[in-house]
């Protein structure tokens, strides 16, 4: 191999540039008012759960497709078709008038198709890109040292972006800084309101030269031109497999009990954490200290794995999948009185919940299942969880119309907060139904055996 005496993988571009695509395509830092964006350009509750559902249907009706299309037209080109919709999805935003709700509408529906897209695009294939580089190049076993050096930076980025997007949002903050350097402006949330926005358009900008920048190795190459009549076999394959693995799931009780234990926690608690820019402004909770909490909340990550994989080893499936269970109907409880600033704990307790799931739906459907079919499960199981999450979004935006008709706001309080403060209670009502039909369902199956 021509570079085998390499001393580090990231002297190869490709792997140098996977790096980067990761960090700039994660570095989002309209994240952590994500909510409140969207209602402060004028939309409405209701239509932003719509959107959400949206984006969800976009990743599940692109995801499967998406990797037969890698391996057709060559995954370069998917990558930059990736970071070209990120740019899109962007720039509809930075751009896009205020005042015509209609307009408004129409242009996030676009941004939600064109976001969610970019994500099924990148799912896999830029990591694709890089593994062959290092497999060209004879140093494959280097792959682990990319992978941890990767979620470092990544991982900075994401906390650099949602500490300064919250603080861009601020107008009180901006002013503040406005001040310090002699700026003479008189900042409003008008003013403040693109600021994350544009931040996030310059890093999908440097995501799209960092997908230029790669290249295709001989052996992943596209076979486009070669055998271009085996797209659309190559997507039906994929198709057909995917539900091949659903019928495989549904007769495999404990499979079944992991994906729907894990299907209900996860679209649940996903969904009212989606909406957390807008409890913090119900709790009263400044702007610019939204990306420190996301911040804050991100480093359960760094506990929560190890204390799952001692539950995994020392506990029982049904005990630690009714410690999820518990996490999440305390959270969703404990969100419902609104309290300013205690009401972050209950926060703090979903996002563990979360953690918790994503660890042990991983770990013992991977124990399930038989290697050749172990990645067409775990598909499955991503397009189920969107399927389930665009859903819950829907339902959710039917109850807030419902509300919004039968809500009175009190002296000082929007109505868009009196309708989201409305919503709270129904949450852990609902989860508890569920919970309930499904540890019925379960337990007749009696699935928690393997």
């Amino acid at each position: 191999m021509a570079h085998a005496h390499l001393d580090s993988p990231f002297s190869l571009p490709s792997v140098r540039w996977f790096v980067a695509f990761r960090l700039f395509f994660n570095a989002r830092f309209y994240y952590p008012v994500f909510t409140i964006l969207f209602l402060d350009f004028g939309l409405t509750l209701e239509q932003f759960a719509v959107l959400n559902a949206v984006w969800a249907a976009a990743i599940v009706l692109a995801e499967v497709p998406s990797g037969a299309l890698a391996d057709v037209i060559g995954r370069r080109k998917l990558v930059l078709a990736a970071a070209a919709l990120m740019v899109v999805e962007m720039a509809l935003l930075c751009f896009v008038p205020k005042g015509n709700p209609e307009l408004l509408f129409a242009v996030f529906l676009v941004n939600r198709i064109c976001s969610g897209l970019a994500e099924a695009a990148a799912s896999g294939a830029d990591e694709a890109l890089a593994y062959d580089a290092l497999q060209e190049a004879g140093v494959a076993e280097q792959w682990g040292r990319v992978l941890e050096v990767q979620m470092r930076i990544k991982s900075i980025g994401f906390i650099a972006a949602m500490s300064l997007g919250a603080a861009l949002y601020d107008p009180a903050l901006m002013q503040k800084a406005a001040s310090l350097v002699g700026i003479g402006l008189a900042i409003s949330q008008d003013q403040t309101l693109r600021l994350p926005l544009f931040a996030t358009l310059i890093m999908a900008m440097l995501a799209l030269l960092s997908a230029w920048r790669m290249t295709e190795s001989v052996s992943g190459g596209s076979v486009a031109g070669r055998n271009g009549g085996r797209r659309a076999a190559k997507t039906i394959e994929a198709f057909r497999m995917t539900l091949h693995a659903g019928r495989w799931i549904l007769k495999t009780p404990f499979a079944l009990a992991v994906i729907l234990s894990g299907l209900l926690f996860d679209a649940t608690a996903r969904l009212i954490v989606t909406l957390v820019s807008q409890y913090y402004r119900v709790i009263h909770i400044p702007e610019a200290a939204y990306g420190i909490i996301g911040s804050a909340l991100a480093c359960i990550g760094l506990f929560i794995p190890r204390l799952a994989a001692v539950m995994s080893r020392r506990r029982s499936a049904t005990a630690n999948f009714w410690t999820i269970a518990l996490l999440v109907l305390a959270g969703l409880s404990g969100m419902v009185p609104a309290t300013p600033w205690i009401g972050l704990v209950p926060v703090a307790v979903l996002t563990a919940a979360m953690y918790f799931n994503g660890f042990f739906v991983s770990h013992y459907l991977n124990r399930a299942t038989d290697s050749e079919k172990r990645a067409t499960v775990l598909s499955f199981k991503g397009l189920s969880y969107n399927l389930a999450y665009g859903m819950a979004g829907l339902l959710y935006s039917m109850l807030l119309a419902v509300l919004r008709g039968a809500v009175s706001p009190e002296s000082g309080t929007s109505l868009q907060d009196a309708v989201f403060v409305a919503s709270l209670p129904w949450f852990p009502s609902i989860f508890f139904v569920l919970l309930l039909i499904l540890a019925v369902y379960l337990k007749r199956k009696g699935p928690y055996q393997s």
